[in-house]
């Protein structure tokens, strides 16, 4: 049975790919090329949420995750919401962003719904986490919670 963790960061630098990078430093995941998939829970896996990644091998590997991630120029609120629906078979992600908070753990309950609509499948537990980090205007800010899929594979 593999593992799913569930990780975030919260990063501030002077562009918003820099800033991206230093919120996956701050969830451990900046080291390794990140492929995202949309949101199937495959039925033998387990979802742990650890805020930060262990070591999932060599820097340049690549990584499957699915992704919420937000980012900001200005001064505010920026939110990466994840939510996760699993039962005794296969499993949801749901993925939002958004400026406040509370809308985007909305909208990532709504979506959960609306997946589990779509599937005749049980579910027995759903979980959101909203990680939000307040900008001050000076570079850019971003808010990133991923789910991380095992451990990572060569790319090449």
């Amino acid at each position: 049975m593999s593992t799913i963790r569930i990780v975030r960061g919260v990063g501030d630098a002077p562009t918003k790919m820099a800033s991206y990078d230093a919120a996956l430093a701050a969830a451990n995941v900046h080291n390794y090329n990140l492929v995202p998939v949309s949101s199937v829970i495959p039925a033998d896996a387990t979802v742990e949420a650890d805020d930060t990644a262990p070591d999932l091998g060599p820097a340049g590997n690549r990584l499957t995750v699915v992704e919420a991630r937000a980012t900001t120029g200005g001064v505010g609120t920026v939110s990466a919401g994840l939510g996760w629906a699993t039962g005794p078979g296969p499993g949801l992600f749901y993925e939002a962003s958004g400026g406040d908070p509370a809308a985007v753990r909305r909208s990532v309950e709504v979506g959960l719904d609306a997946g589990r609509d779509l599937r005749d499948w049980q579910f027995d537990d759903e979980r959101v986490t909203v990680t939000t980090a307040e900008a001050d205007g000076e570079g850019y800010t971003t808010a990133v919670t991923l789910a991380v899929y095992g451990q990572s594979e060569p790319i090449v």
